[in-house]
């Protein structure tokens, strides 16, 4: 209210002050209802203003999330990503390992059947030697005889 209400006495009629007064009232009315009005504005900004804060600070914590979300869902797609390396890796050593060891027993059996062929080889090449030198020996014999009864 910028004006104050003062009360002078005067020989003024009294319907002129009671006008005067009507008129003061009324520019105190308007005065009040436009600081009533400005107050009633500055209110919707403030709320509007708190509304579009909110707003913000919602779409902020949604974004956030989402980008946690994302980032756990990366998270776990590298984990199993990784799980599924290591079993692999895995399952490839011990494929490699299997078809080692199968070589190994392969190149083992090869080595039994050539050591049991040499083995054959070196037993026929005795009986072989044996039956010569027997063939021999009776040849000699029977050449001695022969010579023994000449």
């Amino acid at each position: 209210m910028s004006g104050k209400i003062q009360l002078v006495k005067t020989d003024i009629d009294p319907i002129q002050a009671a006008e005067a007064e009507l008129q003061h009232l009324k520019k105190t009315i308007e005065v009040l209802r436009s600081e009533l009005e400005q107050y009633g504005f500055n209110q919707d900004v403030a709320v509007q203003k708190a509304v579009q804060n909110s707003a913000d600070e919602i779409q902020q914590l949604k974004n956030t999330a989402s980008g946690l979300r994302d980032e756990l869902e990366s998270m776990r797609f590298e984990k199993d990503a990784a799980g599924q390396q290591a079993i692999q890796r895995g399952s490839d050593e011990i494929q490699q390992l299997k078809n080692t060891a199968s070589g190994l027993r392969d190149e083992l059996e090869s080595m039994r059947f050539e050591k049991d062929a040499a083995g054959q080889q070196a037993i026929q090449r005795g009986s072989d030697e044996i039956q010569q030198l027997k063939n021999t020996a009776s040849g000699l014999r029977d050449e001695l005889e022969s010579m023994r009864f000449e």
